[in-house]
């Protein structure tokens, strides 16, 4: 069974908020449906609703990044500049479980000048930087560096993305925000969240 939602036309009078409908009845059938099928859930999660937002630029990034090879045919340096971008947010949080992954080829024989530790997956030929949180809070108000310098037998090597993954509770990024229009029902909890999906930086 699947609910409907309607929602308005764009003719309605604020074009910076949309109204929804939910079709009660179809929502309560599915919900009976999903007790039945999982009776000792304390709570069930229902898609609602999906929307896309279009960002502008480095602004609306929560974590600014700024990379940097120098690729020799004996050793390779590496620098990655970060920067918390709180302005990015509808409220400044923490970013929590920072990672930076990044590959490097040329046949890394050891790894020098390392700042901060980083953990060197020889297999996979990559690097991984962990990172508990980063925020206003942060030293250096959420500025901060990764270096490192690989020593090669088969360079030079190829500059690669670097990918990042975190997430963070409290805020959105696209200032979007619900509430309910009449008295019949009530919201008894909102989270907000986000995460890094493809978050990339290339050199």
């Amino acid at each position: 069974m699947h609910f409907q939602i309607s929602y308005s036309d764009t003719t309605q009078p604020n074009p910076n908020s949309k109204e929804f409908w939910v079709n009660m009845p179809n929502l309560m059938t599915h919900l009976k449906k999903v007790a039945e099928q999982k009776p000792q859930a304390t709570y069930y999660n229902v898609d609602m609703l999906k929307y896309q937002v279009l960002q502008k630029g480095l602004q609306s990034t929560p974590l600014n990044l700024a990379v940097s090879w120098r690729c020799e045919p004996t050793s390779t340096d590496l620098r990655i500049d970060y920067k918390y971008n709180g302005g990015a947010m509808t409220t400044p949080v923490a970013l929590n479980n920072v990672q930076f992954l990044i590959p490097v080829d040329g046949g890394v024989s050891k790894l020098q000048a390392v700042l901060p530790p980083a953990a060197w997956n020889a297999e996979q030929q990559r690097i991984l930087w962990k990172i508990p949180d980063i925020s206003q809070k942060s030293e250096n108000g959420g500025v901060g560096s990764l270096l490192a310098r690989f020593q090669l037998t088969e360079g030079p090597s190829k500059p690669a993305p670097v990918a990042v993954q975190f997430t963070s509770e409290g805020s959105t990024l696209s200032g979007c925000d619900i509430e309910l229009v009449g008295l019949g029902y009530r919201f008894s909890l909102i989270k907000k969240r986000f995460a890094a999906g493809k978050y990339m930086a290339d050199n």
